[in-house]
């Protein structure tokens, strides 16, 4: 759970009428896998990505690992790429992201978020803010994701908003973003984990995220 200080900081958020504490539910993200399945067909190129990031991660992929995070940044951050063409100084910039946090990304692959922590907290954020110079803070998040899938979240600009976290200049988002994890973590242990869900607990509480605030259908 959530230290005392870290849930009081949390709580200074301005408000947004968001429980953080008790939402979602297991019904709740029950709710949201069906919408998100029924309406968002999107949701192969996260699959996609996700098996080729872990090829690529052991050398068993045709494509670079820099090229298997672009299946997913491409398709769920169309956004971003109307603003910054892809080309092969952007795989490239991927890449020495990559090779300057290799060793800290080995760490936390197999890391769960029940294990988030205000050291790794700590850890993260200059990580973060690497990646988001060449990614954005949206493409940021789903690149690490996709590095960590059990212990790093998602969000998208609107999520940040309903969080009370929304997003500011490039390169200042990192504190926001392990404030997400730390909130991630606490819904992720009320739940009960990836183990009584029986899936990614944080791919679930993006999903409620994406429904209920980035679309509205809940």
């Amino acid at each position: 759970m959530i230290r005392e200080q870290d849930r009081r900081k949390v709580a200074a958020i301005p408000s947004t009428g968001i429980d953080y504490f008790s939402r979602p539910t297991l019904t709740d993200l029950k709710g949201a896998r069906e919408l998100f399945g029924a309406n968002e067909p999107r949701d192969v190129f996260y699959r996609a990505a996700t098996f080729l990031v872990a090829k690529a991660l052991n050398g068993d992929a045709p494509v670079s690992v820099s090229e298997a995070l672009s299946v997913l940044l491409q398709t769920w951050n169309r956004a971003y790429y109307q603003y910054h063409p892809v080309t092969l100084e952007h795989y490239e910039q991927i890449d020495h992201v990559l090779t300057m946090h290799s060793e800290w990304l080995k760490t936390v692959r197999e890391r769960s978020i029940d294990s988030f922590s205000p050291a790794a907290a700590s850890a993260l954020e200059p990580v973060f803010t690497d990646f988001e110079a060449v990614l954005g803070p949206v493409g940021a998040a789903k690149a690490l994701h996709l590095l960590a899938p059990g212990f790093l979240p998602l969000w998208d600009r609107a999520i940040a908003v309903a969080y009370g976290l929304a997003l500011g200049a490039t390169g200042t988002n990192a504190p926001r973003y392990t404030r997400l994890a730390l909130i991630a973590k606490d819904q992720a242990k009320r739940i009960g984990g990836t183990a009584i869900l029986g899936r990614n607990v944080l791919k679930a509480i993006d999903e409620y995220n994406y429904c209920r605030f980035t679309k509205g259908w809940l």
